[in-house]
């Protein structure tokens, strides 16, 4: 009998030689595998954070200092460093207005006529609407121009009745505007806002550039 074979135990519980099997459990390699992947795991996201705390401490990184100022996400306008002037704009005093009176009510292209010449405006025909109008323009007024005047006139004499539509007359062949007044009319908008409105005509807007991703 061998010395490794414990008392009692003979037969076909014999341990015979000098080998015996290792008694050590034998390794999980499973729960390394899994050890070692979520280690992996949890360095990443420390090494994304770390990244994402840059990038709000120095208001998006290089990339986005070196490109300029940032977008306005509600808007998508860009500021710009240098303001545009805005379009070179008529003076009342240059500006002709015809006022025509397009309602049953008497008297009120005159009484408009005078308000407006009061105001610097130059002052043209003034009487009742063509039938093409008359009776037929529901809302304060219609301002009425050539299509030059859209960007230059138009937007002067709008100062004075803000609520108007405006519209352009492509045939037109002089620089006169047509005052035609509508239904709804009961007065100017009062001077001291027209001239507030004047006033900012003449301030420069900010360049609108593209969207950008917010």
């Amino acid at each position: 009998m061998s010395m490794l074979t414990p008392p009692g135990m003979g037969g076909q519980y014999r341990i015979k030689g000098d080998k015996y099997p290792r008694m050590r459990r034998p390794r999980r390699r499973g729960r390394l595998v899994v050890a070692t992947v979520a280690s992996a795991a949890a360095v990443g996201m420390i090494g994304w954070g770390t990244l994402q705390l840059i990038d709000v401490f120095t208001g998006g990184g290089g990339e986005a200092s070196a490109a300029g100022p940032k977008a306005d996400c509600r808007t998508g306008a860009t500021p710009s460093a240098t303001a545009t002037a805005p379009a070179a704009l008529p003076k009342p005093g240059k500006v002709t207005v015809n006022v025509f009176n397009a309602t049953t009510r008497s008297g009120l292209a005159k009484q408009t006529a005078d308000e407006l010449k009061k105001r610097g405006f130059k002052i043209g025909d003034v009487g009742n609407a063509a039938k093409e109008f008359d009776k037929k323009v529901k809302g304060t007024g219609l301002l009425l121009g050539p299509a030059a005047s859209l960007n230059t006139s138009l937007p002067v004499l709008a100062t004075q009745l803000t609520t108007a539509e405006r519209r352009t007359d492509a045939a037109r062949k002089d620089a006169t505007v047509d005052l035609i007044i509508g239904d709804k009319f009961k007065e100017l908008t009062k001077k001291p806002d027209a001239d507030k409105a004047l006033a900012a005509l003449a301030k420069p807007q900010p360049t609108p550039t593209d969207k950008k991703a917010c």
